[in-house]
Parts: structure tokens; sequence; C-alpha cells
């Protein structure tokens, strides 16, 4: 009996036992959040604006051109087994200074646990079988202020309360700050963000039975252990620009990230034992800032050949679409997570609603 194959608590366990310092520690918040900036490969940071920002870069919210802005977005991956949520609120305070707050949830729901289920006898009971759910979520809390003295010059940034739970077995609290910074000059954007730069710290601690520890033991699971997890400095830094064509009917926006870790090696283009960067790009095309056409690369790895030959380029292709309508911004995109098959093809769907204040009479 202890090589039953449970569906249970192992994948849970091995993915999220820490280490003083991880490469892939809270990779719920490098997946992206908006259609819009889905749809364009991830390439974001420099034309972000509004509620998006506190995501993507502090900065951006100073662009917002209402008092107050909502979005929201939905996401299901891995045919609907994991879903996530956003939603962010920025708020104009001043001319100079804008605050936002966004909260993300990204989360496998009703995971069978297995652990009970052989009764005291040794008999299988799925009767016995529970459920539990793995969740991620975090908390920005974002602030961004213009510098007068530096012209065409944004900042922001962002405290991160993080939170991440495997049913009632364990889970973690974190900390961390974020940094942001853009540019304009001209019809150009340039930006850098800066995640965890501090690094973020993820706490772990859990609660398992005896009952439970013996039940990994003898299936040979490995037995999580209370400890730090850290997540290193990571550095996004990228460009944009906009133009108007035919008598100013269409807009063309292109943007070209590139994407620092200083954690070590990662099959990523350029890479070495100490620094990697991966690009992404990413394009919008806009008649009269109502309907919007995107399309976009990102997520490019070196990824082992099936037949183990050798290393193959891999991508993530996106495709968007958005419609603008009043205060509504309604986006979609249809992205894939690299290995470009139909299976793996997911659906986000994304709302900004934009709120402007009533001046007094």
């Amino acid at each position: 009996m202890r090589k039953i194959i449970l569906i249970s608590l192992t994948f849970g366990f091995l993915t999220s036992k820490a280490q003083l310092v991880r490469k892939y520690s809270n990779e719920f918040l490098n997946i992206g959040v908006g259609a819009r900036a889905l749809g364009m490969g991830n390439a974001n940071v420099a034309s972000v604006e509004g509620a998006y920002s506190g995501y993507w870069n502090t900065a951006g919210l100073l662009s917002q051109k209402n008092d107050l802005e909502v979005g929201l977005m939905h996401a299901e991956y891995f045919a609907g087994i994991a879903k996530y949520d956003y939603l962010g609120v920025s708020k104009r305070i001043d001319s100079n200074s804008v605050g936002g707050v966004s909260m993300l949830r990204f989360g496998v729901d009703n995971i069978p646990n297995t652990l009970d289920l052989q009764d005291a006898n040794g008999n299988i009971d799925y009767n016995r079988i529970t459920t539990f759910n793995a969740v991620d979520f975090a908390m920005l809390l974002s602030y961004a202020r213009r510098i007068p003295q530096l012209k065409g010059v944004d900042l922001g940034g962002n405290f991160k309360i993080i939170r991440r739970k495997i049913g009632d077995f364990g889970g973690a609290w974190g900390f961390g700050l974020d940094a942001g910074a853009m540019y304009s000059y001209k019809k150009w954007k340039f930006a850098a963000m800066g995640r965890d730069i501090t690094g973020t710290f993820n706490a772990w601690s859990y609660n398992l039975s005896e009952k439970d520890i013996a039940t990994l033991q003898q299936t040979d699971n490995e037995i999580p252990t209370s400890s730090l997890e850290i997540t290193t400095p990571k550095l996004i830094l990228g460009a944009s620009t906009k133009h108007l064509v035919w008598k100013e009917r269409i807009s063309i926006l292109g943007e070209v990230n590139f994407i620092n870790t200083f954690d070590g090696l990662r099959n990523t283009v350029i890479k070495s034992n100490i620094w990697s960067m991966e690009p992404a790009l990413g394009t919008e095309i806009g008649f009269k800032g109502y309907v919007f056409l995107r399309g976009g690369i990102g997520n490019i790895q070196k990824q082992l050949k099936a037949d183990a030959t050798g290393f193959e380029t891999t991508f993530q292709p996106n495709f968007g679409v958005g419609i603008k309508y009043k205060i509504f911004a309604f986006d979609y995109a249809l992205t894939d997570i690299g290995d470009r098959s139909i299976a793996m093809y997911s659906n986000i769907f994304s709302l900004k609603i934009d709120f402007n204040k009533k001046m007094n009479k």
C-alpha cells in the first residue's frame, strides 16, 4: 500500500518547502495582470496607466487621466484548475501624487486530500477523502509622486503583504518593497521597475498531526519544516513609443521590456551564473481610442528538447483585443504558457472603470 499514488499534498509541500533563498519564489506575482498587458506579452512597465500600475510600475499611477480608477481581472489556467483574480483601485490625491491598493488571488480549490484514504485496518475507503485549497494572496499598497524639479520624471513604490496557505496544513506571511520610475521624452517613455528591492521575506509554518507525518513518511514524501524563504530582487527595464497616423485616427504603440534577474543561472536568452535577462515585446494598434488590437511575445526561454538532444527556444505568444466605451474599458487576451499546444491556452478578461470627480458649482 505504500506505493499507492496519492492525489494529495505532495505537490504543494514540495513546491512550497522554504529555503533561505529560492530562485522561483512567489511566482504567482510574475504571471501578470490585466488583459491589455497580457495581450502584449507582458511588455507593459513603460506604457501602463492607472489602476493596473500598482502591479506593473507604480510610477504609472501618475499617468491616469481620471480622479479614480478601478481595475478587475479574472483568468483561469490549466483548463480551469487554477483561478487568478485581481482588483486594483487608484485615486488621485493631488496634481502631483496618486495612491492605490491592489489585491491578487491565485488559487487551486478543492484539491483531494488522501492522507486519510486508509482506515486503521489498512482498508482503502474513498469516503474518507476530503478537500482543501491552496491559495496565494497579495496586497500591494502603492504611492506615486511627480517631482516638479525633475522634468518628466515620475516615481512610485509598493509595500507588499503576502499570505500563502495550503489548507489547514501550512502557510506563510511575507512582506516586501517594490520601486518604480518613468521618464517621458517627446513620444517616448522609459521605465524601470525594481521588484522585491530589499528581498521579500516569507515565513513558513506547518501544522501537521503525527498521523499526517506518519502517512507522508510511509509514502516516501518529504516532511515540510518551518523556515524562512527570501525572494531576491528583479529589475525590469522598458521603453515604449506611441504614434498617430491616418489623420490621427489610428494609434500605434510598441514596447520592449528587459527582465533582469540576479539569482543565478536561468534558461533565458541571455544568462550567466550571476545575471540572466529575458526580453518581452508587445504592440497595440488603436482606432480613435475606442477599439484596440494587441499582440506580443514573452516568456522566452531555453528548453530541453523532448529527445534530450539539446535545447530549443520556446516563447509565449499572446493576442488581445480591447473596447473602450465612455467610462468602461473591456479587454480580452488569449495566452499560451509556452508549449504552443491548444490545451494550454488561457482566456483572460479584464475591466477598467474610470471615475471623474464632479466639480462643485
